[in-house]
């Protein structure tokens, strides 16, 4: 048995970024980039309006003919004298006899005259060419995640196509007679199961939507059978139920009959002490406890950040916030508590119903407060760090 920093260490470790492949711009959301990416024009390509109003050459004159209408979209080349002025509109090309824009409610306009009543300052309200990024300048470097700002920054590029790292494919296996889906009859001695649907969903959180559930019964043969399956069409492997030490608990040692390497097996903490992390070539296995709040816990403190390292995601753990603690708490087992929590600016509250076969709670939490195995005992207002999950 291991200690929760040693475990995360290896998980890092022996987790490797997925290969690089090129996709759309529009499908890029919540990739990270495998490769910098270069502006391929000026940005703005020319001289652009930031206002609707007027554009003159700055100088003595406040009284200016309008020689004509600039839309955006439109071009002109045509001169415009010192004493001659544009209609023009924001985004619009600023011709090159002129070089400053003012805002149409600074102005007067009667009988094709303009009368600048408030005179900006020169360049006023043109945006220059490649003010915004030049050709051949950095736009996003590597590891970056694409947000749906990204997209719309690369789109405005002309950019179509970009490098990213591949997103893997999780199998989500779960074990266990006594487990019947839900919308079914249930029976007397069964319950529903509910941590396939809940695993699923904390992937599909991260942008990970190529997945498989797996339901199989609590048999070596077919445990083995489904489990090698799964290493040869999945990048990952999560397994929740039948990796504790009961005699129906097959898990683990058809993990091993699969060629899989154990890299660790259990972890001194508390919920979900049986975890295993193994590994076959390059695909990554995790069997989580069955309990529904170990598995959960378990998915966010390990298996998230080996996903997170292996879609390129530079910081990969579950960051940590420190709150002060609103009552006392105390810590006998000498194991590393993950605690369902609430908090706000200020303060956390443990919540109840902290066993690890209850989901109650932990479907109105939004962190984990972290108590050492070595702390004893928690004092009210002592601040203590937190996972958050939002």
């Amino acid at each position: 048995m291991i200690q929760v920093a040693e475990a995360l260490n290896l998980i890092a470790e022996n987790s490797c970024k997925m290969p690089i492949t090129k996709i759309k711009v529009d499908k890029s959301l919540g990739y990270v980039l495998a490769e910098a990416v270069y502006s391929p024009i000026n940005m703005p390509p020319f001289r652009q309006s930031a206002m609707d109003g007027y554009a003159f050459t700055h100088g003595e004159h406040n009284q200016f003919e309008i020689l004509k209408t600039v839309q955006a979209g439109d071009f002109s080349d045509d001169e415009i004298k010192e004493n001659q002025a544009v209609r023009i509109f924001t985004g619009a090309f600023v011709p090159d006899d002129v070089n400053t824009v003012v805002m149409q409610e600074h102005t007067i306009v009667k009988d094709n005259l303009l009368l600048i009543e408030k005179m900006p300052a020169t360049h006023a309200n043109v945006r220059a060419k490649g003010e915004q990024v030049k050709k051949g300048e950095l736009v996003l470097d590597k590891n970056t995640v694409i947000t749906p700002a990204a997209i719309g920054f690369l789109a405005c590029l002309g950019i179509t196509k970009i490098k990213v790292f591949d997103k893997p494919k999780v199998a989500i296996l779960v074990t266990g007679n006594e487990l019947v889906s839900a919308g079914k009859k249930l029976p007397k001695g069964k319950i529903y199961e509910s941590n396939s649907l809940m695993l699923e969903a904390a992937l599909k959180a991260v942008g990970i939507k190529k997945t498989s559930i797996f339901k199989i019964k609590d048999s070596l043969k077919k445990t083995k059978i489904v489990i090698e399956s799964c290493l040869s069409n999945f990048d990952v492997v999560l397994i929740s139920g039948g990796i504790s030490v009961g005699d129906y608990d097959y898990v683990k040692e058809a993990l091993l009959k699969n060629g899989v390497t154990e890299l660790f097996y259990k972890i001194n903490q508390k919920p979900g002490k049986p975890l295993f992390f193994g590994k076959k070539e390059n695909k990554l296995v995790f069997a989580l406890p069955g309990n529904p709040a170990s598995s959960l816990t378990c998915f966010y403190v390990y298996a998230l950040p080996a996903l997170k390292k292996l879609m390129g995601f530079e910081a990969i753990h579950l960051p940590e916030i420190k709150r002060k603690i609103n009552s006392d708490f105390e810590n006998t087992s000498g194991k590393t508590l993950f605690l369902k929590a609430f908090y706000d600016d200020e303060k956390v509250t443990v919540l109840e119903s902290q066993s690890s076969a209850m989901l109650n709670t932990f479907s109105t939490a939004n962190g984990l407060i972290v108590v050492p195995h070595d702390v004893t005992e928690v004092k009210m207002h002592q601040e203590v760090v937190i996972l958050p999950l939002n």
